[in-house]
C-alpha cells in the first residue's frame, strides 16, 4: 500500500503501522469490505488522532456465489494456534471446492475497498476491481493469499504470483483503489 502511495502523494508523508505506537487491530466482521475497510480506518483515527487509509480486499469466485469474499483471509476456518499454513489451506479448499467446476465457469475476480476516515469525521471509500479465473494447480511464488491460483484477464497467462511487483500493482484491485484515492487524500488533506 505504502509504496503505490508515495508514489501517488509526493506532497503527503505516508505514515504506516511501523510509525506509530501499536494498536489493537478491530475484529473484520462486517458483511462488506467497504465496512470492514472502513471499520480498521476508523480504529487507526481512534488510535493515532492521524488521517487514516485501510484496505480490505478478497476474493471473489462466480461459482461459489461471491465466495470466499470477506471471508478469504479464513475462508478454511481459524488458523490453529498460527496463522502459518493458512495461505496454503484456503488454497487447497478453495481448489477442492471448484474440482468439478469446467474452465469456463472458473471466473472470478479480486475486490478491494480502501477507506480514507479523517480525525473531523470525514469518511471516503473507494473500490478497486480486478477480473480473471481460478486455475487449477498452484503457480508462483510472488504475492500472497490466492494468487498462486489467480490469472488475470488483463495479463493472460502467468498467475498473480508470477507477475513482477511493478505488473500486479499496475492492474491490481489495489493498486486501482489507490491510484483512485490518492489524489482525494491528497486534496482532502491540503
Amino acid at each position: 500500500m505504502r509504496r503505490i502511495l508515495v508514489e501517488h502523494m509526493t506532497a503527503v508523508a505516508v505514515v504506516g503501522l511501523d510509525d506509530v505506537a501499536a494498536y489493537d487491530e478491530p475484529v473484520e466482521d462486517e458483511p462488506t469490505f467497504e465496512g470492514n475497510a472502513l471499520l480498521k480506518a476508523r480504529a487507526g483515527v481512534a488510535a493515532t488522532g492521524l488521517p487514516t487509509l485501510a484496505d480490505d480486499s478478497g476474493l471473489c469466485v462466480d461459482a461459489l456465489n461471491g465466495m470466499p469474499g470477506v471471508l478469504s483471509a479464513r475462508w478454511s476456518g481459524p488458523p490453529p494456534g498460527s496463522k502459518e499454513g493458512q495461505d496454503e489451506r484456503n488454497n487447497e479448499l478453495l481448489l477442492a471446492q471448484l474440482h468439478d467446476v469446467p474452465d469456463e465457469r472458473r471466473t472470478a475476480h479480486f475486490a478491494c475497498a480502501v477507506a480514507l476516515v479523517h480525525p473531523d469525521g470525514r469518511e471516503l471509500v473507494v473500490e478497486g476491481r480486478m477480473d480473471g479465473r481460478v486455475i487449477r494447480e498452484v503457480r508462483g511464488s510472488g504475492g500472497f493469499g490466492y494468487d498462486v491460483l489467480f490469472v488475470a484477464d488483463d495479463r493472460p497467462g502467468p498467475t498473480t504470483a508470477e507477475l513482477s511487483r511493478e505488473d500486479k500493482d499496475a492492474i491490481s484491485h489495489r493498486g486501482k483503489a489507490l491510484r483512485e484515492i490518492a489524489p482525494l487524500v491528497a486534496q482532502l488533506l491540503s
